[in-house]
């Protein structure tokens, strides 16, 4: 199988279904039976979950209530293969979807074929507005699932001592030549505005837009390389308490962490390190972006970084609101040159050799910031069980922003906002430094 193309942009609503349903299956497409089936760890799914879930959202909330005459593929799939919405009923335990050997994958690909052959009948006929909003949830939905199929898998295939490569058309990684270093860029700040203020789809925690004050800051360049995040380590960065949060000092020592996760140290002489990805097993890249890290280590790098430039105004996570006002200007010009998932990459780059300005924004690692995962001033989720899709969730987590390597092009945009615990880091995510102004 050839990695994917960038596809062009599906016109009406029934492209833009069959275009985002056929790419999740091309995800699918290389990976067995047995492949599809496991569930590595608690947060992480089985790939025949995912693909039976996101056909169960439209089932659920788009044919079952839209479609006279629909009937349910199977019944029992409606408690199976629901996530979390309490409006809808109950749920198999989600700690427990790697058990569910039958439906056998066959049987959940007849599920997905059954569903799109009545989803595309239904938008043979222009659909009300309320339920052209309903499918296009449905598809942003999917594509978030899409970067889970890559996450989770990455997971999966990580815990196998032959370390397998994902897809063998992306194996071979092409050498960047060294890039220049970080700099930091000013930003103005003042009052601004946050959130999202297009005219097309977005997520009901991005609303509504609002104005913020923002002191002058600085913004790194780039993200945290990895050469970077090996200086931390080297300088005994997961050893000093003095850089965590005492909730991340006492994760660090009982998971016994030493590096971020997917850093092995390579068996021949010299024990360099190697990160496991869906290419395989690869050296460290110097210039590539850090990746799979915690809140928790993204905010011991900013303190331990602050350390070592006493001179300079102490480096931190940046808030939400600061990145998203750097990202604003330059984001479609970020979003046109990076490697999200619809072009096939797969894969976090370098940095670019001698670019300038705000580099990496999309489509290499999610990026960390210090801003708790809490509603905009104004916030109303969305009526009935999609309601639950995000402000229930608006506890104990923290933002990150910018999308990733695993991210669907066509999904993200600058306000976009995705959120995780602290302890999370089977995600592609990483960090970008900010400082005060001087």
């Amino acid at each position: 199988m050839n990695a994917p193309h960038q596809p062009q942009a599906p016109h009406s609503l029934a492209d833009q279904y069959a275009a985002v349903r056929s790419q999740t299956l091309e995800l699918a497409a290389p990976l067995s039976e047995a492949d599809c089936q496991v569930q590595s760890m608690p947060d992480a799914s089985p790939v025949k979950w995912h693909l039976a879930h996101t056909t169960w959202f439209f089932e659920t909330f788009v044919l079952a209530p839209h479609l006279p005459g629909h009937r349910d593929f199977d019944p029992a799939f409606r408690v199976l293969f629901n996530s979390y919405y309490n409006g809808v009923g109950a749920q198999h335990p989600r700690t427990q979807r790697g058990l569910v050997t039958r439906p056998d994958l066959a049987t959940v690909r007849a599920y997905r074929a059954a569903v799109d052959g009545q989803m595309l009948r239904l938008l043979e006929a222009p659909v009300a507005p309320a339920v052209a909003e309903l499918i296009t949830l449905g598809l942003q939905h999917e594509q978030q699932h899409q970067e889970l199929v890559l996450t989770d898998l990455l997971h999966l295939l990580s815990c196998n001592p032959l370390a397998p490569v994902y897809l063998p058309a992306l194996a071979a990684a092409a050498t960047a030549p060294p890039a220049a270093a970080a700099t930091w860029l000013a930003q103005a700040g003042g009052l601004v505005d946050i959130g999202d203020a297009g005219a097309g789809f977005a997520f009901d925690n991005e609303h509504p837009r609002h104005a913020q004050h923002l002191r002058p800051y600085l913004l790194a360049s780039r993200p945290v390389g990895q050469g970077d995040w090996a200086a931390f380590i080297a300088d005994g960065g997961y050893t000093d308490p003095r850089w965590w949060m005492s909730a991340g000092w006492d994760w660090v020592r009982s998971q016994q962490i030493a590096a971020p996760l997917h850093w092995r140290r390579s068996a021949g002489h010299g024990a360099d390190w190697q990160v496991f990805s869906l290419r395989g097993l690869l050296p460290l890249q110097v210039d590539a972006p850090a990746c799979h890290i915690s809140w928790f280590e993204a905010d011991a790098y900013a303190r331990w970084h602050a350390a070592r430039h006493p001179g300079q105004s102490p480096s931190r996570l940046p808030t939400e609101a600061e990145w998203e006002h750097a990202a604003q200007p330059v984001w479609a010009q970020a979003l046109a040159s990076r490697n999200l998932l619809e072009s096939g990459a797969q894969q976090a780059r370098p940095a670019a050799a001698a670019a300038s300005g705000l580099q990496q924004l999309a489509g290499d690692v999610w990026e960390w910031t210090a801003s708790p995962y809490t509603a905009y001033p104004g916030y109303r989720a969305w009526r009935g069980a999609v309601g639950e899709y995000n402000g229930k969730f608006m506890v104990n987590q923290m933002v990150l922003r910018g999308g990733s390597c695993a991210t669907p092009r066509s999904h993200i945009r600058a306000s976009y906002r995705n959120f995780f615990p602290t302890d999370a880091r089977w995600q592609f995510s990483g960090l970008r430094l900010a400082r005060d102004a001087d």
